[in-house]
C-alpha cells in the first residue's frame, strides 16, 4: 500500500485524510500503470515495432499509391488499433486479477473518480500513439516519395478521425474491462461479440441495423474520406452500444459492487 500512497502522494496515516489527489495526479498513475506491467509494457513495444514494420514493408513493396502520408498513416494505424485495446482491458481488469483494487479504493474512495482517470488515461496513451505513428508514416513518406500528385495531402478533418478512431477502439477496451472485471472473458469478448454482430449483419435482413450498429462499418471510413451527417450518427449509435453502453454497465458494477481484500 505504501508505494501506491506514495505514487499519489496520499498519507498512509490518518493525518492529513482530507488530502484528495488531482485528477491530474490519478490520470499519471493510472498511465504508469499502462507500462509497469509485463502484459502492458510488451503490448505497447509490439505496437512500436509493427507499426515501423508495416510501414517499412509498404515503402518497400507497397505500390505508388499506397505510399502517400495517408494511406501510410491508415497503415500505421493498424497495430495500435488492434492491440492497444487490450492494454484499455487489462488497466481495468488487472485491478481484480492482481487484487490491488482494495488498495486502490481506499486510497481513492471515490470509485467513479478512479474510472474517470482510467478513461483519461486511455485517452493519452491513444493521442500518444496517434502521434508516434503519425510521425512514422510522415518518415516513410518522405523515404519512398511517390511523387505522385497528393503525397502528402491529409486534410485536418480526416487526422482528427483517425485520431478518434484509436481513441475510442481504447475506450471501448476500458469499457469492456470495466462491464467484465476479468482480462481473459473482456479481452475475447471485446474481438468475438463485435466480429459476431458483424457477421450476423451481413444477412439481408439484419444488414440495414448493421449499418447502424457494426462497429467494423461504422469506424472503417473514418481513416479513409470525411464523414458525412448520416455517417455520424451511424457512427454515434454503434458507440452507444459498444462502447458508451458497456463503460455504464462497468461503472455500476465498479461503484457498487463489494470489494474484497486478497
Amino acid at each position: 500500500m505504501s508505494a501506491n500512497a506514495a505514487a499519489l502522494d496520499i498519507p498512509i496515516a490518518g493525518r492529513d485524510a482530507g488530502v484528495r489527489p488531482s485528477m491530474g495526479r490519478l490520470t499519471a498513475v493510472e498511465l504508469r500503470k499502462m507500462v509497469d506491467t509485463r502484459a502492458g509494457f510488451w503490448l505497447q513495444l509490439a505496437v512500436v515495432v509493427l507499426t515501423v514494420v508495416t510501414v517499412v514493408v509498404v515503402c518497400i513493396v507497397g505500390e505508388a499509391e499506397d505510399q502517400t502520408l495517408r494511406e501510410l498513416l491508415s497503415a500505421a494505424l493498424a497495430p495500435a488499433s488492434i492491440l492497444l485495446p487490450i492494454v484499455g482491458i487489462l488497466l481495468v481488469s488487472s485491478e481484480w486479477s492482481q487484487r490491488t483494487a482494495p488498495i486502490t479504493f481506499v486510497l481513492v474512495p471515490r470509485r467513479a473518480r478512479v474510472v474517470a482517470a482510467k478513461v483519461l488515461a486511455s485517452i493519452v496513451l491513444s493521442l500518444v500513439a496517434f502521434a508516434f505513428c503519425l510521425a512514422v508514416a510522415a518518415i516513410g513518406t518522405a523515404i519512398a516519395a511517390p511523387g505522385i500528385d497528393g503525397t502528402w495531402s491529409l486534410p485536418a478533418g480526416l487526422l482528427g478521425q483517425g485520431a478518434l478512431s484509436l481513441v475510442t477502439g481504447v475506450i471501448t477496451g476500458v469499457a469492456f474491462g470495466a462491464a467484465l472485471l476479468s482480462s481473459a472473458p473482456a479481452i475475447v469478448l471485446s474481438f468475438v461479440l463485435p466480429l459476431g454482430w458483424a457477421a450476423l449483419a451481413s444477412i439481408r435482413f439484419l444488414n440495414d441495423a448493421g449499418e447502424w450498429l457494426d462497429t467494423t462499418r461504422t469506424t472503417e471510413p473514418l481513416t479513409e474520406r470525411a464523414l458525412d451527417t448520416t455517417e455520424w450518427a451511424q457512427l454515434g449509435t454503434s458507440l452507444l452500444l459498444w462502447l458508451v453502453l458497456p463503460l455504464v454497465i462497468g461503472l455500476f458494477r465498479i461503484s457498487r459492487g463489494e470489494i474484497r481484500a486478497a
